[in-house]
């Protein structure tokens, strides 16, 4: 954490750890809300559980594909450093990809208990008051396993209810990804079978909406800088573009949510006395 934050359980601003699966999701997933949370006084950090090194390479991005791993930490580091994010660690294990059997050095081959183990071992040093991962509507089998890994986490933290994190899933509603489907079939007819898959976290799931449009500018300097990485949003419509980026959606599941209005703030976001 950055210096001044204080010994766990001792600090008077909230604190904020996003935990992501690769170099990139913090930014093209979770960008504004850690530049809202930020703004909003709460100090930050960023837990990574891998270096990234199974994706693929930009052309032209000057990045050695056979040094991707190193130049994908990098990247994280740039970028959170543009999201005034006050610390960054990665836990070390192997990107899984997207297909094939994993060894036991990636996320997904790793023992599940290990995981646990190490973003619990993490969570008890940081001790946050808000947890946010992501929720895995994309599919992506690693991000599935560091949701699943954060929540058995949280559960088995020794603690009370009075000081257990509040914990959300980063998520993007169903509404804007069949827009989103739309486009991607007008512009390519390859597409045209995600028409037939239901993608994206249905909008009643969805507990808190956070505006963050005064943070779109910093966010689209800290997603340039993952240079390695093809941004999602490009060559979006302008009006798609800003729902994807102007407002994070989440869904709250620590404690649970019963209904009611939605949450324009993160419940444990108060600074401390």
């Amino acid at each position: 954490m950055p210096d001044g934050a204080g010994e766990p359980g001792d600090h008077a601003r909230a604190r904020l750890l996003v935990v992501v699966a690769h170099p990139d999701d913090e930014t093209f997933g979770m960008g504004s809300l850690l530049l809202h949370a930020a703004s909003a006084g709460m100090d930050t950090a960023v837990l990574c559980a891998t270096r990234g090194e199974a994706g693929e390479v930009v052309d032209g991005s000057g990045v050695d594909p056979t040094d991707l791993a190193a130049a994908r930490e990098a990247e994280l580091h740039r970028a959170a450093a543009l999201l005034h994010v006050g610390s960054v660690e990665l836990l070390g294990f192997r990107d899984s990809g997207m297909s094939g059997d994993p060894d036991a050095a990636t996320l997904v081959g790793a023992d599940p208990a290990a995981v646990r183990d190490a973003v619990r071992a993490h969570l008890e040093r940081v001790r946050p008051d808000v947890v946010v991962t992501l929720d895995a509507g994309d599919g992506h089998r690693d991000h599935a396993a560091v949701r699943d890994a954060t929540l058995a986490a949280v559960d088995a933290l020794d603690v009370s209810e009075a000081v257990a994190p509040a914990v959300y899933l980063h998520c993007l509603p169903r509404s804007i990804m069949g827009r989103w489907v739309e486009h991607m079939v007008s512009t390519d007819s390859s597409w045209e079978h995600l028409r037939q898959a239901e993608i994206g976290t249905p909008d009643e799931q969805v507990t808190t909406v956070l505006d963050t449009r005064e943070h779109l500018g910093a966010r689209i300097a800290a997603m340039a800088e993952h240079r390695s990485q093809r941004s999602p949003f490009d060559g979006l419509p302008r009006d798609l573009f800003e729902d994807f980026l102007t407002r994070e959606h989440l869904v709250r599941v620590r404690p649970a949510w019963h209904g009611g209005e939605l949450e324009a703030r993160l419940a444990g976001s108060a600074a401390r006395a």
